[in-house]
């Protein structure tokens, strides 16, 4: 989020992070080692502010950690977001998480997080983008909240940045630590025949080999075989990190398994630069305010239930 931020003109007063590899990756290249647990951080120790961002937990509410919501520890540290904003009043923020938390307990979760938001003063605005759209070969599905204390008619944006070829991210001399055996690599042939090369493998939960010309969706706690590259070879951390739209300039400190984790629990740049310019628009006057601020707040939960619709029919489609 800094590195998108940074690039509009804003400047980074404050930063938290509790995982030890995380805080010296982020030290590495940005010079400054950030605070640690901000459950420990009493909020008259965070500077003002005038833009919050945020990723509390996702693993909470995501496929690969069961999905336990708020009954998860780390699903709760959405309300230590809630309490900086009550305690700074930031005049925005931007907020995002994984796409299922629209779903999770059939909505009734990510209805008490927009419930909160709101019942603090702040106008919200939600919606799923896929990193696909906005440049980058990878599904990276994710929603963004962003909230306003004023209620401009802000509108998220539809994409259209030019799209980056898999062939451009991936490396061309790989070491060879990176390749599978031959038993693993035989086996996945014998099971798929890619329609495009180069391409990203995929192997679900369910065991089932799927190939596109991009990658599905980085994840920290899937397996080391998840993803491969033309079905013979894990990727790099450079790699993962280009999928991410990082620069080649940012730098990779971390073991192997410490950057597949924070690649998967990371954000695609180039989309919360877009939302972030969007926010900037607001906040300099470019965006004008809602006409009927209530009204407008009320089309966050029909919205809510016709994703709910569609999820149900994609549901009772798949059973069949």
């Amino acid at each position: 989020m800094r590195i998108a931020l940074e690039r509009l003109g804003c400047r980074c007063v404050f930063s938290s992070e509790w995982d030890s590899h995380c805080q010296k990756t982020y030290e590495a290249n940005f010079g400054e080692r950030p605070a640690g647990d901000i459950t420990k951080i009493q909020s008259k120790n965070i500077p003002n502010h005038e833009i919050l961002l945020a990723g509390f937990p996702c693993q909470a509410f995501s496929i690969m950690g069961d999905m336990k919501g708020f009954q998860d520890t780390r699903g709760t540290l959405f309300f230590e977001v809630e309490r900086i904003l009550k305690a700074k009043r930031p005049v925005s923020f931007i907020l995002e998480n994984v796409k299922q938390l629209v779903g999770h307990d059939r909505g009734r979760t990510f209805r008490a997080i927009l419930d909160h938001l709101e019942s603090i003063g702040y106008y919200t605005n939600w919606k799923v983008l896929n990193a696909l759209d906005f440049g980058l070969p990878h599904k990276r599905e994710r929603i963004f909240i962003v909230g306003f204390l004023k209620p401009y008619a802000f509108q998220f944006p539809s994409g259209g940045i030019r799209k980056i070829e898999l062939d451009e991210i991936l490396q061309k001399d790989v070491d060879k630590k990176y390749y599978v055996s031959k038993t693993i690599r035989d086996k996945r042939w014998s099971m798929h025949k890619p329609s495009c090369i180069p391409s990203i493998w995929h192997e679900n939960k369910a065991g089932h080999i799927s190939s596109y010309p991009h990658a599905c969706a980085l994840r920290a706690t899937a397996s080391y075989n998840y993803l491969l590259v033309n079905g013979e070879r894990r990727l790099t951390p450079r790699e993962m990190m280009r999928l991410l739209g990082f620069p080649d300039s940012f730098k990779v400190v971390c073991s192997y398994s410490q950057v597949k984790k924070q690649a998967g629990n990371s954000l695609a740049v180039p989309v919360v630069e877009v939302v972030g310019r969007e926010v900037l628009k607001c906040l300099r006057g470019e965006v004008s305010l809602a006409p009927d601020a209530y009204a407008r707040q009320g089309l966050l939960f029909p919205e809510l239930e016709q994703h709910q619709e569609r999820k149900a029919m994609e549901l009772a489609i798949a059973a069949r």
